[in-house]
């Protein structure tokens, strides 16, 4: 089966080309490099996939549909597309909302267009966030709690994108399954998450700015276990029966709510360095907690989040030594 792979050099998506390449499947992967964050980091990731005979690149910002359009009709037998590209960051869409349009809304209608011109047998697997739950007082989020009031512009066009697959769904008879992603660091992730910020400052003997004054709590979900939990996904498109639309919509997260001051002491051990703490107001478009109620996915699909922080962090740390020299 050949896979369609949008956002290939992103954080998630290198990983999960990476493991979809280990299981000996073909990948095309989109990417257009753009530069939110240093594109040295999604060129060496790109190196790295380059190295395997089944995974071909294309840049191509994935809000051009000519462009993608091009692509899938080269790229014949694609069986799924798991739409991963997307202009992230909550605070970032304080300062260029257009990108998030742009990405995150017109990036989704080109995807789901392709899906509907290749036919119902193609299953689409994208990515949303935990940030469509805004600032829900309910804890843990769950899948059927409303979600028509968020706190930020990402938060919204990601609920944009849900409900603009699930009438493409609907009208089209298109099986998709939409993964609401809950903070998710490791190796090779983002420079703009706490994980990256805090290990680069604290390295630099620079002061750490912590939210809330340090009143958070986050679902931090280690990297391979959202990738097991994706790959599973798409091995098992939603059936259709005619009635309802074959679309879900599931969690996917470690279902533990951590406090940030723990997750910086761990983070603090890992390094061998303590951190200087600047505390600061809560920032706009921010919440204080996000915690995933897996169980949907966990019954459909058996998956189980293995990896606490206690044993994430440190990873991360011995990746970003190794890769920066440090």
């Amino acid at each position: 089966m050949t896979v369609l792979l949008t956002g290939a050099a992103g954080f998630i998506g290198f990983h999960v080309a990476e493991a979809l390449l280990a299981q000996d499947e073909e990948v095309v992967g989109v990417d257009n490099l753009n530069p939110y964050y240093d594109p040295s980091l999604k060129e060496a990731r790109l190196e790295r996939l380059g190295a395997h005979p089944n995974f071909r690149f294309h840049r191509v910002d994935v809000a051009d549909r000519e462009a993608i359009f091009a692509i899938a009709e080269k790229s014949r037998g694609i069986g799924s597309v798991v739409h991963l590209a997307a202009q992230a960051g909550v605070r970032h869409s304080l300062v260029e909302p257009f990108s998030y349009t742009h990405a995150n809304v017109t990036g989704q209608l080109v995807i789901l267009e392709l899906c509907r011109r290749l036919g119902s047998a193609v299953h689409l697997v994208y990515a949303s966030s935990s940030s469509v739950y805004g600032g829900s007082p309910k804890l843990p989020f769950a899948v059927e709690d409303r979600t028509d009031h968020p706190l930020s512009l990402y938060g919204a066009t990601k609920k944009a994108g849900e409900l603009m697959a699930h009438a493409y769904s609907h009208l089209y008879r298109i099986p998709a399954t939409g993964l609401r992603f809950f903070t998710v660091y490791g190796p090779w992730g983002r420079p703009d998450m706490a994980a990256f910020i805090f290990t680069r400052k604290i390295l630099a003997g620079e002061p750490i700015q912590v939210f809330n004054n340090g009143d958070m709590k986050r679902d931090f979900t280690y990297v391979d276990d959202i990738v097991e939990g994706v790959v599973a996904v798409l091995r098992r498109p939603p059936a259709d029966d005619g009635s309802a639309p074959p679309h879900r919509l599931y969690n996917i997260g470690n279902s533990r709510s951590e406090p940030l001051m723990r997750f910086i002491a761990v983070l603090e051990g890992a390094l061998g360095t303590k951190a200087e703490i600047e505390f600061t107001a809560m920032q706009p478009g921010d919440v204080r907690e996000t915690y995933a109620d897996i169980g949907p996915i966990s019954r459909d699909f058996g998956f189980r989040p293995k990896t606490s922080i206690d044993v994430g962090l440190p990873r991360f740390v011995r990746w970003y030594r190794q890769y920066h020299g440090v």
